[in-house]
């Protein structure tokens, strides 16, 4: 398991707070467990986080979460250090989440790994230096049958080879729709 550390001092803001949209979505969440257990909503408030800040989640965040939360900021540390899918420091336009396990490996994660690192000029738990793209190894994804697969942001990327990642990462830095799920046309993980 690789060391997870929060943005250096310099990068994290001084203060943090949610837009009244999110305020709202935020007592929403809260409002679905009973009184006494609203720690509970911790997720969904660092999701919240997460998007409002520009894809990660600042410090100043978690004391702010705590507060609403009536819990120790300690706990809401342990939450966002311990579950992969939140950034705890500033990620690119395009997070690119390559799946390093077993299945996919055997399909080709390597080569999809290569062409990212060679197509960006990146390592992994790097960004470019115009921001647009970062990248990440991470533990399985859940598109096992689809293997070689990738999560980019919100969206999964499956059946993948090196001419497709190559594709789907030129259309996003040309700013064009592409094409989400299976790059051979593979519907759900049915056979072809």
């Amino acid at each position: 398991m690789s060391i997870r550390r929060p943005a250096p001092k310099l990068q994290q803001p001084d203060s943090f707070a949610f837009t009244e949209e999110n305020l709202a979505l935020a007592k929403m969440h809260i409002a679905k467990y009973p009184k006494g257990r609203q720690a509970s909503a911790v997720l969904p408030l660092l999701d919240l986080v997460q998007r409002q800040h520009n894809n990660w989640v600042p410090m100043a965040a978690l004391d702010y979460i705590a507060n609403m939360l009536n819990m120790p900021s300690i706990h809401v540390f342990e939450v966002v250090t311990f579950y992969t899918m939140f950034n705890l420091a500033p990620v690119g336009k395009y997070h690119i989440q390559l799946c390093g396990t077993t299945p996919c490996w055997l399909r080709g994660a390597d080569v999809i790994k290569e062409t990212c690192k060679t197509k960006l000029g990146i390592d992994l738990g790097e960004t470019t230096e115009d921001g647009i793209f970062s990248l990440c190894e991470v533990e399985c994804l859940g598109a096992c049958a689809n293997a070689p697969m990738i999560q980019i942001n919100d969206d999964f990327y499956e059946d993948l080879d090196a001419g497709s990642m190559t594709k789907i990462l030129d259309d996003l830095a040309k700013g064009k729709e592409v094409q989400k799920g299976s790059q051979t046309g593979r519907k759900s993980s049915e056979n072809k």
